[in-house]
């Protein structure tokens, strides 16, 4: 089954844009799953476990090395076209 993600990190530190840089960097070292940034998300997608796994290695990540972050995501339990827009 595959699994679409949109997720947003909100570091709550004044310097915020290095934890948010690191944590998109380090979703990119994942041959199997897609990514596509925009100004207000990221949007991930591959194999609903490997999705979810990389989500739950990288976030626990995140809170390791910056401390407090806020993670808001949403799922769609399918593929979708990152490419389109309205």
């Amino acid at each position: 089954m595959k699994l679409t993600a949109e997720i947003s990190m909100y570091p709550l530190a004044d310097e915020y844009l290095e934890p948010i840089q690191w944590f998109i960097k380090r979703l990119d070292s994942y041959p199997n799953i897609k990514r596509v940034t925009n100004a207000m998300a990221t949007q991930v997608q591959g194999d609903y476990g490997d999705v979810m796994a990389m989500l739950a290695t990288e976030m626990q990540a995140a809170h390791e090395k910056f401390g407090k972050a806020v993670f808001v995501c949403k799922f769609i339990g399918r593929e979708l076209d990152l490419s389109h827009s309205e």
